[in-house]
């Protein structure tokens, strides 16, 4: 609205390295990151991504430190990956960092049970994922079809408990669902009594009413090794449609203030609202739909969600290469669909990356 508020954001060149290793009962991963943005500086940083020690005693093994454990059968959402939380659909494959953990499970021919206490010195303000939790799978194979049975115990968030299935049908059809009932979730929520133009941000992260997530999935895989997924879900926890007209109403109004009151009150307001973009998905119902192929290396993929609330789309277009050490990767993401849609109104319209990794 008036030059000189937001800074434009500069290109950035960047170099990720990731390093793991194993010696004994500990095994860890160091992931290494340096940065250096057009006409400025580089800096570096060092996350350590796992670091745990585990062993066993005879049908049980034992895990303890930081260390990523990623449960459920979704690719797009997944309601019950109640430990990792693990951002879906990223542009690039890359490594999520673990959490603080001590782990449990118990391994026979036909099942396993896992047991996870999560974060166990987090606080008790501790929220969404780093909030102290007890965590339980359940797994068993009964054919060609997988069970799974979670519950879930957090310290804020209380109780939930969850199931899902993944199943084989014939040499090319699999079908996978996932549901989810909680207690309670940690939701970005505005105030009801935000004016236009508040003093201090008016979206809090709050603890949400009783709500159910749920998945339903399905892929085909040819010879040519050509496949096609499609997933639908609805996630409870996601604002509502009422809520959401509130937020475009209040997007209004404080537009419509712009020249009657100063430029960086009005732009910081507008800027809290993005607070609603915090949430795991943007509205209650999702379509997902993935066309891929894998030949020879190569690895073109296409894919899009869709929001049938308002008509929101976001479509990716992907392409990779895969040698013995190599792998280069490049694409393309559009956020649109209708004008008056959550995802068009995103602060990001379009995204390309190129991407060269090397193992070693």
């Amino acid at each position: 609205m008036q030059p000189g508020i937001a800074p434009t954001p500069r290109p950035v060149a960047m170099i990720e390295a990731e390093l793991r290793g194993q010696h004994g009962p500990l095994a860890g991963a160091l992931y290494l990151q340096q940065r250096r943005p057009a006409g400025g500086p580089a800096s570096s940083r060092a996350v350590v991504q796992e670091l745990y020690a585990s062993g066993e005693l005879g049908e049980w093994q034992f895990s303890a430190g930081r260390k990523l454990v990623a449960w459920d059968v979704g690719f797009g959402f997944r309601p019950n990956d109640v430990v990792a939380r693990e951002e879906r659909r990223t542009l690039l494959s890359a490594m999520s960092r673990g959490r603080p953990l001590v782990q449990a499970e118990y391994f026979t021919a036909e099942t396993a049970w896992s047991f996870v206490w999560v974060n166990p010195q987090s606080g008790s303000d501790a929220r969404l994922g780093d909030e102290q939790a007890f965590a339980m799978r359940a797994y068993k194979r009964q054919g060609s079809t997988d069970l799974h049975g979670f519950a879930r115990w957090g310290e804020h968030t209380r109780a939930s408990v969850g199931a899902a299935f993944s199943s084989v049908i014939g040499d090319s059809l699999e079908l996978h669902g996932s549901a989810r009932a909680m207690q309670h979730s940690d939701v970005w929520r505005m105030s009801s009594s935000a004016s236009p133009l508040a003093g201090s941000n008016p979206w809090r992260l709050q603890r949400g009413d009783a709500s159910a997530q749920v998945l339903l999935g399905g892929s085909w895989t040819g010879e040519s090794k050509l496949s096609v997924m499609m997933e639908a879900w609805w996630d409870g926890s996601a604002l509502s449609d009422s809520q959401w007209r509130g937020w475009q109403a209040r997007n209004a109004a404080v537009l419509s203030l712009t020249g009657r009151a100063p430029s960086a009150v009005v732009a910081g307001n507008l800027a809290w609202q993005t607070q609603a973009f915090n949430n795991g998905s943007l509205r209650r119902r999702n379509l997902y739909a993935r066309l891929a192929w894998d030949h020879e290396g190569w690895h073109p993929a296409i894919d899009t969600l869709w929001t049938p609330g308002d008509g929101g789309r976001i479509s990716s277009a992907s392409l990779g290469w895969s040698g013995n050490r190599w792998r280069v990767d490049g694409g393309v993401r559009i956020y649109g669909g209708n004008r008056n849609s959550v995802i068009a109104q995103l602060p990001t319209r379009r995204l390309g990356y190129l991407a060269a990794t090397y193992s070693f």
